[in-house]
């Protein structure tokens, strides 16, 4: 039972800070406005590919980089919770879309769905902090498959969302990206809080300890 609830946890975490339906009218704005079927099909199975990379990557060395640069995981919490109360602040103010410029229609739609779209767009600060702090919070193998799995659950969903965005636009509306957005944004915020804290009240216990 706790197992499925920690599951699910980090399943909810990863789609709050991946946010596929707003991520899907990012990619509308800057891909080339008579982009078809087809174009955004492959820029949503690219854009997939390299944000499942870049998490198995992060994943694999992130506690590496920690003992490299010697920084407390704790204090990896407060910092990541920062960074996440800055982006849910983007969030709910609707402020997370990048200007329009008009020289990306030009551009190859594909090589687009790497980066920017796929690095930094999807997967940006947020979600490499939330990834390095679920790893040092595993304790076991399963602990690990758990984190992965629901990771690559939520990259299918945003695989599906990015291929679909073009009806979900029409049928959600502007309006309707937005509001899913700013409310996606207040579930960002509420688990950043959660990491300071817990992350403040762990450094504070060392140093007094200590």
């Amino acid at each position: 039972m706790d197992a499925l609830a920690t599951f699910l946890q980090q399943s909810i975490t990863f789609f709050a800070i991946l946010d596929p339906i707003g991520i899907s009218a990012i990619a509308l704005s800057i891909l080339s406005p008579n982009i078809t079927k087809t174009q955004i099909n492959k820029v949503a199975y690219k854009a997939t590919i390299t944000i499942i990379i870049a998490f198995f990557v992060v994943l694999i060395s992130g506690e590496m980089l920690l003992k490299l640069f010697g920084i407390d995981e704790n204090s990896l919490k407060v910092m990541g919770g920062i960074v996440l109360i800055l982006m849910a602040i983007s969030m709910v103010n609707g402020t997370t879309k990048p200007k329009d410029d008009n020289t990306l229609d030009e551009k190859n739609n594909e090589e687009l769905s790497v980066i920017p779209l796929g690095i930094p767009i999807a997967f940006g600060t947020g979600l490499f902090t939330t990834i390095i702090i679920f790893k040092h919070q595993a304790q076991t193998a399963l602990d690990l498959f758990s984190i992965s799995m629901a990771f690559c659950l939520n990259a299918l969903v945003f695989y599906l969302i990015l291929k679909n965005s073009i009806y979900i636009k029409k049928y959600l509306g502007l309006t309707g990206q937005n509001i899913i957005t700013k409310l996606m944004g207040l579930i960002v915020g509420a688990i950043a809080v959660q990491f300071i804290v817990g992350g403040i009240v762990s450094l504070s216990k060392g140093y007094l300890g200590a």
